[in-house]
């Protein structure tokens, strides 16, 4: 109902107040601002929702009566007050200046303010607009959303606001660049796993901070083996093979040999298996542990497996010849290459001399 909630009266008051209407504005009277002769009211105010808006009418002495309307809706004349609204309270009434103030306003108190004034018996009025402006608010947004690679995905963001507000959506992501799209729906066809993550939708309208809210959109990918090796290991030591890979849902990973499937607490083994990777621990490897060994990882959406073969390494202990005039720089293969070439010219000449 805006800020010109009207005071109830009785049929006699109200012929009082119809007579005092027509007095003090009469119909076919134009709104007018900028009168020379007249005095002011002031330009339009732009308040936020919640503050106080200030309405000031300029006065002189010529004024006999004045009042504040809201629409068809009597505010104050003078210093009675017509409305019931508590929010409307008189500021001032003096011989320059006549003003009352909105408290907490709402955009139902947005449009016009007349400001009304009796001069000589000539009745003039200056109109006054009101303008309410609203922080964004985001009413309403999509669901975090969990869809298969290549699927297509629709996200909504809907704000409200005075004015209205600019939506931008933005892949909150170390790759992306700038916004993804700059309106209230974002559309992805064939979407792919590296455009999986957060997708932030913001509203901003400048007139309060913008306001921001996050959907969390996961792609399902069947599992991708990224790294496996393998090992030599000499007999007796400590061997370790992995297998690594990316998946989502988490890969789940089953071990096999020859067919045979192993499984934690097996004696000497260890299977150890996280979100991304699992390892097979040999504690002492023995020459039955040698082979070909299968990883395999698998989720709800397919599966893959990779070879990994444990094989013997064998190490020979080699100590280099050291003798005299040999240098002993950490190159020792170079050096006795050296002494060989040097040596050579000396034993040709040797045999030519005992032909």
């Amino acid at each position: 109902m805006g800020a010109g909630g009207c005071l109830a009266v009785p049929w006699r008051c109200l012929v009082v107040l119809c007579l005092r209407l027509l007095f003090l504005v009469p119909a076919g009277v134009p709104v007018r601002s900028g009168d020379a002769a007249f005095p002011k009211a002031m330009d339009n105010v732009t308040v936020r929702q919640g503050e106080s808006a200030t309405l000031r009418c300029s006065v002189d002495n010529r004024v006999t009566r004045v009042a504040w309307l809201n629409r068809s809706s009597i505010l104050y004349a003078g210093n009675d007050k017509w409305c019931l609204d508590p929010r409307v309270v008189l500021l001032s009434n003096t011989k320059t200046e006549y003003s009352i103030q909105i408290q907490d306003v709402d955009v139902y108190d947005e449009g016009p303010y007349t400001c009304s004034v009796q001069t000589d018996n000539h009745p003039k009025t200056s109109r006054v607009h009101l303008i309410v402006q609203v922080s964004p608010k985001i009413v309403e947004i999509s669901s975090d959303i969990s869809i298969n690679e290549g699927g297509n995905i629709s996200l909504t963001c809907i704000a409200t606001g005075r004015p209205d507000p600019t939506i931008t959506w933005r892949h909150i992501s170390p790759k992306a660049v700038g916004f993804v799209s700059e309106d209230e729906y974002l559309e992805i066809t064939g979407i792919t796993r590296e455009q999986s993550g957060e997708y932030e939708c913001s509203a901003s309208n400048d007139v309060a901070a913008p306001v921001i809210r996050r959907v969390k959109v996961t792609v399902n990918y069947p599992p991708y083996i990224s790294d496996a090796k393998s090992i030599g290991v000499p007999v007796g030591q400590k061997g370790i093979l992995q297998c690594e890979a990316s998946a989502v849902p988490a890969a789940e990973f089953q071990w096999y040999k020859d067919d045979k499937r192993l499984v934690e607490g097996q004696k000497g083994v260890k299977v150890e298996s996280k979100a991304f990777f699992s390892r097979l621990t040999f504690f002492n490897v023995s020459e039955q542990d040698y082979g070909n060994y299968t990883c395999v990882a698998s989720n709800k959406l397919g599966n893959t497996n990779v070879s990994i073969i444990l094989y013997e390494e064998t190490t020979t202990a080699l100590t280099p010849w050291k003798g005299p005039g040999a240098v002993h720089d950490g190159n020792n293969g170079t050096s006795r290459r050296a002494g060989c070439i040097g040596l050579l010219p000396l034993l040709l000449l040797h045999l030519l001399l005992k032909f």
